[in-house]
């Protein structure tokens, strides 16, 4: 969080993180309770920065990676879209590391269950999950009517 602060400083907004776990959004009031602080956050010029609650839940009650978690947030705090920025340009549709012509799909209207169980492949130690927890995040969004974006967060040139 001290890094987001730093960065967020720079442009003087102020943020706050939200931990929250699956199990919150299995219970209405759970959801309700979290709907309410993340509306307040904003509605007092704070942005909030979401994260997964991983000390304090055992492994059945975790996302387990940030995508499909935003993309939760995202439909119970009725955004208007899932932003997600990432060390990836975009889907590809084909890997870009095995095929350097491999071309983005810059609008995606279905994603196939063949698309689902390919290998979770993060791009570093760090992370978790790479381009099927991001489908998996587009598929949720777009099983309730949403949109998603997918960009380079390093470099927003791509999102062109």
């Amino acid at each position: 969080m001290s890094s987001y602060k730093n960065k967020f400083d720079i442009f003087n907004v102020d943020i706050a993180q939200i931990l929250l776990t699956e199990e919150d959004f299995d219970s209405r009031v759970h959801t309700k309770i979290f709907q309410q602080i993340i509306d307040r956050t904003l509605e007092n010029n704070i942005l909030p920065i979401v994260n997964e609650n991983d000390i304090s839940t055992t492994p059945e009650q975790l996302f387990g990676d940030n995508d499909q978690l935003s993309a939760h947030v995202a439909h119970y705090t009725n955004a208007d879209i899932l932003i997600i920025l990432s060390d990836i340009d975009g889907y590809y549709e084909e890997n870009p590391k095995t095929n350097p012509n491999a071309k983005i799909r810059k609008l995606v209207s279905e994603i196939k269950d063949k698309e689902l169980e390919q290998e979770h492949s993060p791009n570093n130690e760090f992370a978790t999950g790479g381009i099927v927890t991001k489908l998996k995040a587009a598929r949720y969004m777009m099983n309730h009517n949403k949109e998603m974006f997918l960009c380079n967060g390093y470099d927003l040139t791509s999102a062109k």
